[in-house]
């Protein structure tokens, strides 16, 4: 199994069907889903359809989201990382979207900021990417909150499946 990076607390490697268990806890907590259009999921089938995809992206694009692992416990905390979105959004295709995702018993801890920082370090560093794009729902203040501490800069909000997000980008020089 492959890491990208550390942090001091934290390992970002890459996601496997060992993590099932840990994504489904993460994935079927409707208080996680809460601002991703309320849509848990109720099997763990559905959790390993998602860790698949998550390969596939791996293969088919050279990246995709992590598994972020604290390193006290080498527990399975949630991922980060990048996907490159294909399809048109906000008048864009072909571009790099940072997202993080955490079970709930790790919020509050800072964890989401220090392995979204790890994933752009990463991705400005040896990817060699110019710049990254970041959406929150905008009644989510929490993920607003990283995307802001991180640097990113707020370009307008947009309606994503009837919801309005905010939208962000963060360039190599910043």
């Amino acid at each position: 199994m492959r890491i990208f990076t550390e942090t001091g607390r934290l390992i970002l490697r890459e996601i496997t069907m060992d993590d099932i268990e840990a994504m489904y806890e993460l994935d079927s907590d409707p208080e996680v889903h809460k601002y991703l259009g309320n849509t848990p999921i109720d099997d763990p089938e559905q959790a390993a359809e998602r860790i698949r995809l998550f390969r596939k992206q791996y293969v088919e694009d050279g990246i995709g989201r992590w598994a972020i692992i604290e390193k006290s416990s080498n527990e399975f905390i949630g991922w980060t990382g990048f996907k490159l979105v294909r399809e048109e959004r906000n008048n864009l295709t072909d571009f790099y979207d940072l997202g993080f995702r955490l079970l709930r018993k790790f919020w509050g801890k800072g964890y989401a900021t220090e392995s979204a920082l790890a994933s752009l370090e990463y991705g400005f560093d040896k990817l060699n990417f110019d710049k990254v794009y970041a959406m929150a729902h905008i009644d989510n203040s929490g993920s607003n909150h990283v995307l802001k501490k991180l640097g990113f800069k707020f370009i307008e909000t947009f309606y994503l499946e009837g919801d309005l997000h905010n939208w962000y980008r963060i360039d190599k020089t910043d």
